[in-house]
């Protein structure tokens, strides 16, 4: 698996990371139980199995055209179907516009993960992996009545053979 992941910016890492070690002091899941090196806040775009040839030059061009982006949290959420609890994020005219556009480079990879694609996409930040439902209000609690904004400055691949990561563009 192949990702397009933008990450946050200094300010919105340090928030996104104080929710998740708010939330590990309350006893609930967090991503900051998740210690592997890769693991930073950051919005996925796009997941496939593998990039189309010179996709990665198209989309270093057109990231580092569009970034920094501006982003507003919008409300705390647990997604249906694998149960992420996240910070939905505002989708934005330019936030969306960027999205299909990465899409556009994108449109013949193989192993095209469905919920990244336009139309299903729900653009979020992650705090927490298989949410239990009923842990959704003591989360709210925690987290819910933050609104923080920031912005989406760098874009990286994650490589989900090598589990490592990669820049994608001059970040």
């Amino acid at each position: 698996m192949r990702t397009v992941e933008l990450l946050c910016s200094a300010d919105l890492d340090a928030t996104v990371r104080a929710a998740w070690d708010r939330l590990a002091a309350a006893g609930l899941p967090s991503l900051a139980r998740n210690v592997h090196p890769t693991n930073r806040p950051h919005l996925t775009m796009a997941a496939v199995d593998a990039f189309p040839a010179g996709a990665d030059d198209r989309l270093a061009d057109l990231l580092d055209a569009a970034l920094p982006l501006a982003v507003r949290v919008d409300q705390v959420a647990v997604l249906d179907g694998s149960a992420p609890l996240v910070w939905l994020l505002r989708p934005t005219p330019e936030l969306m516009a960027l999205h299909g556009a990465v899409w556009d480079v994108l449109g013949e990879a193989p192993g095209a993960h469905p919920w990244h694609q336009p139309g299903r996409w729900v653009p979020h930040l992650s705090l927490a992996l298989r949410f239990r439902d009923a842990d959704r209000r003591a989360a709210r609690a925690v987290v819910g009545g933050d609104r923080p904004a920031g912005s989406l400055v760098a874009a990286r691949s994650y490589d989900g053979v090598t589990r490592t990561v990669r820049p994608l563009g001059a970040g």
